[in-house]
């Protein structure tokens, strides 16, 4: 077994070009992971990496041996996953990441109930509105309100999100209620925005088709959640999907603004990364998910 985790090591240091990436991902120090790779370059009699004081580089003998590296490493997951399904008992490590509201609202309350099911496989949850590196994350599985253009990842749908534009009532007495997208310009619309965000129009449907239009506000945030809070104080517009104000919405504590002109849907999907044989205990969590979310979201969404 020492053999192959020194090539799950090897693998990661290749696919990070890191030691210390690669020991963060697999939890061990630089020095560590490097006496790993020196263990199997004196088991092959051959230099596997070329180490600089800031990257490392695979050799010629590295580079093919990184490629049966990953035909061993799936052969062994999938040996292992086709044991813990047959025998019913899902088991290890799951990594997974999701929007802060929808992690606090929805998912959240879903790991304890999962894990009642299934307890020999422990959730590890990561919230961040930030689209986290998948693949240098180690994540097993990704929830994601947007567009996933990325052919490498596997998407199962869960729904269609309608999202609305709204505001506080106290905001639209003070400042009028917009009556075309183009008014939003004269408005402080509160964005969410973080290092690489692009989110500086919206696009908004109508009766001839989808528009893009610029927006602008006094302030913005990487928490969804400080949006709504902003929007619930009276100070702005807020883009959200329904789902995550559909309670201020029934209350009247939020309006929806420009209800001819709603925000193109988003699409709320699992995202994994492919793999010819998808591991049992990432299996049973997407069916769990999407079946348990579909259920939560069917009367917000219908609102």
């Amino acid at each position: 077994m020492a053999l192959l985790e020194n090539m799950r090591v090897f693998v990661r240091v290749v696919e990070l070009g890191s030691l210390s990436a690669a020991g963060r991902q697999v939890r061990m120090s630089p020095a560590v992971v490097s006496h790993r790779i020196q263990q199997l370059e004196q088991h092959l009699g051959v230099r596997l990496l070329n180490r600089t004081t800031r990257q490392v580089q695979t050799t010629e003998h590295g580079q093919t041996f990184y490629r049966h590296c990953l035909v061993v490493l799936d052969a062994m997951e999938r040996a292992e996953t086709s044991v813990a399904t047959t025998s019913g008992v899902p088991s290890g490590s799951l990594r997974v990441t999701a929007p802060l509201g929808f992690g606090r609202r929805i998912l959240a309350p879903l790991v304890p109930q999962f894990h009642e099911l299934y307890p020999r496989v422990d959730v590890r949850l990561r919230l961040s509105d930030h689209l986290l590196d998948l693949l240098g994350e180690a994540v097993d599985l990704a929830i994601r309100m947007a567009e996933m253009k990325d052919s490498s990842f596997v998407l199962r749908k869960i729904a269609d999100c309608r999202r609305v534009l709204c505001a506080a009532p106290s905001y639209l007495e003070a400042q009028g209620h917009p009556k075309s997208p183009e008014e939003l310009v004269g408005h402080n619309c509160l964005l969410l925005r973080f290092p690489g965000s692009r989110q500086y129009q919206w696009t908004l449907e109508g009766k001839d088709g989808p528009s893009k239009v610029p927006v602008r506000g006094s302030f913005d945030a990487d928490d969804g959640d400080v949006l709504t809070d902003w929007a619930l104080d009276g100070r702005g517009i807020v883009m959200k999907p329904v789902w995550e104000v559909a309670a201020h919405l029934r209350s009247g504590a939020l309006q929806v603004v420009l209800p001819d002109h709603p925000p193109e849907p988003v699409v709320l999907a699992v995202l994994y990364p492919h793999r010819s044989f998808l591991p049992a205990k990432v299996r049973v969590f997407s069916d769990y998910l999407v079946e348990q979310t579909r259920s939560r979201l069917s009367a917000d969404l219908a609102l």
